[in-house]
């Protein structure tokens, strides 16, 4: 009997050991991720959650570490692609006796087009959640991908899929909204499939600004560009000036690069060289709107070490930090974006009807007018 006891506790020791080493080497991968490939993970893959059940099925013998950064993308995708998110409709029976008609007017007065990055692959894992939640509270929406499917529907650009030609497929894709779409909308916007959008919170916003101003707004990172520029993921709204400009000048090489290098830093050299401005979208507390994780990153921290090089706002975190009118959240995968429209447009406290606020008030303090 005793010595059964002790082989048990070798095996014991032995799964510790192996499972310690597996999360060591998870944590560490993670931790020295580049502020490029950063951008490649979910805040999904980020939770320690996530780790602990990887670690399960490693020690379960169903699956293997992946090599590297790349390699972790793709099997979130593939766990993505596993688990699709079901059809879930909203469409509620009952009447919800919310007083909306401040949004409605605003849906009129303020017209945004927005235009959402896809691919084929993406298209019933992410890109048909995003169809069936907020977008549809976009005045006009359109679908980028490299293959046009006009069952979706979505635009195909002459442009190859992966992170490579991200750059290409912004440019080309503000391209076709200026020539095709230009008159539908007074601003433009352009958000992955794994972001969520919460319009009426940026028409209020944008009440604040003028369409006729060459500017542009979103999550606002304060490197490479000399004026800083705006996070892809978070998502990024052009005025109709600014998207004016880029399509009579754009297409010039020598303003834009075409294709190559990080998609939202080039297109933010782009908007400059047109002359086209960043402005502090920051609400009268200096509370943030866009942003480039989900809601749990910005409440409870945990950032990766470039972002505290990169964020313009200081990488805080917590509610006093978000602004009560939040516009954009990114690494939003289909079932949390379900979630988010629950939450925000179902869920009711009893006896609690909510006021507006005057958030657009300019926030005032030194260097707070313009990054």
């Amino acid at each position: 009997m005793a010595l059964r006891l002790s082989g048990l506790a070798q095996v014991q020791l032995w799964i510790g050991i192996t499972i310690g080493l597996v999360v060591a080497f998870l944590v560490t991968s993670i931790s020295r991720v580049s502020p490029v490939t950063s951008f490649g993970f979910s805040s999904e893959q980020l939770n320690p959650r996530h780790i602990v059940q990887s670690v399960n099925t490693m020690a379960a013998g169903t699956a293997s570490v992946p090599a590297n950064g790349d390699n972790l993308h793709e099997e979130f995708e593939k766990h993505v692609e596993m688990h699709k998110a079901g059809n879930v409709k909203f469409e509620d029976k009952h009447v919800h006796h919310d007083d909306d008609a401040v949004a409605k007017s605003l849906f009129e007065k303020e017209r945004v087009l927005c235009w959402i990055m896809t691919s084929p692959q993406n298209l019933e894992s992410k890109a048909r959640v995003v169809r069936d939640t907020w977008a549809k509270r976009c005045n006009k929406v359109v679908f980028i991908s490299s293959t046009t499917d006009p069952k979706f529907p979505t635009v195909g650009l002459k442009v190859a899929e992966g992170r490579e030609h991200l750059t290409a497929k912004t440019i080309q894709a503000f391209r076709y909204i200026y020539e095709k779409h230009f008159n539908d909308a007074d601003w433009f916007m352009k958000a992955d499939d794994d972001t969520y959008v919460i319009l009426e919170n940026l028409r209020y916003f944008l009440t604040s600004q003028k369409k006729t101003e060459p500017v542009y707004f979103g999550h606002h990172f304060k490197t490479i560009v000399k004026q800083g520029y705006y996070s892809g993921g978070g998502g990024y709204v052009l005025s109709k000036e600014a998207l004016k400009r880029y399509g009579e000048k754009g297409h010039d090489p020598k303003i834009c690069r075409q294709d190559g290098g990080a998609e939202d830093a080039e297109f933010g050299k782009c908007m400059e060289n047109l002359g086209v401005r960043t402005v502090n979208s920051t609400d009268a507390l200096g509370r943030s709107r866009f942003h480039c994780f989900d809601p749990e990153t910005h409440l409870f921290g945990g950032y990766p070490d470039w972002y505290y090089q990169y964020d313009a706002n200081g990488a805080r975190k917590g509610t006093e930090s978000i602004s009560d009118y939040a516009i954009s959240f990114h690494y939003v995968p289909p079932q949390k974006m379900y979630a988010l429209e629950f939450y925000i447009y179902h869920l009711r406290p009893y006896g609690i009807v909510s006021g507006t606020q005057d958030l657009n008030k300019k926030h005032e303090q030194p260097g707070s007018q313009a990054h």
